[in-house]
C-alpha cells in the first residue's frame, strides 16, 4: 500500500455519520474514497458545497463545480449550494465538525504551518487559518519525513496557520496525539516500530506503555 492511500485510509475511519467534513488539497482529498460503509459523511468544498461527490468521468465535469483546488468534482443528489461568504460562516460559526488538512510541520504541542514557505511564491492561504480555528476537530494527514527533514518538529519554524492546537496527526509511519498539550505516539503504521517511529521524528514524543498498530 502507497503512503498516500495508508494516510487515507486511516484518517477515514475517524469520520461518523452525520459528519460535515472539510478535506484540503492533497493527500486529504483520498479520504473520502475510503469512507466506511453504511456512514453517511457530509463532504464540504469551501467554495460553497456541501455534498461534493466524485470526480467526474472525463467530459462530464461542470466548470461551476469544483474543490478547493479548483479541481472538477460532482455533485449528489440532495447537495446545497451557497456563496463563499455563508461557507466561510459554517465554518467560522464552528458548524464544520472535521476537517483534514495537509502539512509541513506539525510541532509538539500540536501547532500546525501548513500554507507557506518564505521566499517561494504560493497562492495564498486559503481556508487554512479558519479550517483550524473553526472546525470542531482537526486532522493533518501527511507525511512523516519529507527529503529526509521531519516533519514533527519540536517547534514550527515556518509561519503557523493557527495558534489553535490540531486533534490528531496520521503520516505514512504513526498516528500522533496532543492530549495534555503533548505530542504522544498513539499508533505505529503496519509494519513499523516504535523505534523507527522515534528515529524519524524531531519532536520529542510521549509513548504510553502500549501502541498498537494501525488498523486500515
Amino acid at each position: 500500500m502507497d503512503p498516500q492511500t495508508l494516510i487515507a485510509r486511516r484518517v477515514a475511519k475517524e469520520l461518523r455519520s452525520g459528519d460535515l467534513v472539510n478535506l484540503g488539497i492533497g493527500i486529504p482529498t483520498l479520504v473520502a474514497n475510503y469512507v466506511l460503509a453504511g456512514l453517511k459523511v457530509f463532504f464540504q468544498s469551501e467554495n460553497g458545497l456541501i455534498g461534493t461527490g466524485p470526480i467526474p468521468e472525463q467530459g462530464l465535469a461542470h466548470p461551476t463545480l469544483t474543490d478547493a483546488g479548483g479541481r472538477p468534482i460532482t455533485a449528489l443528489p440532495g447537495a446545497s449550494t451557497f456563496d463563499s461568504a455563508m461557507s466561510f460562516g459554517l465554518i467560522r460559526g464552528g458548524h464544520v465538525d472535521v476537517t483534514v488538512l495537509g502539512g509541513l510541520q506539525v510541532d509538539a504541542f500540536g501547532h500546525l504551518a501548513n500554507w507557506t514557505i518564505p521566499g517561494k511564491m504560493v497562492p495564498g492561504m486559503g481556508g487554512a487559518m479558519d479550517l483550524v480555528s473553526g472546525a470542531k476537530r482537526v486532522i493533518v494527514a501527511m507525511q512523516h519525513a519529507a527529503k529526509g527533514k521531519s516533519k514533527i518538529v519540536p517547534k514550527c519554524t515556518l509561519p503557523l496557520t493557527s495558534v489553535r492546537p490540531v486533534n490528531l496527526v496520521v503520516t505514512d509511519m504513526a498516528v500522533i496525539g496532543f492530549a495534555g498539550g503533548k505530542a504522544t505516539l498513539l499508533e505505529t503504521a503496519p509494519g513499523v516500530t516504535i523505534g523507527e517511529v522515534m528515529a524519524v521524528t524531531d519532536a520529542e514524543l510521549v509513548v504510553p506503555d502500549h501502541v498498537p498498530e494501525m488498523m486500515i
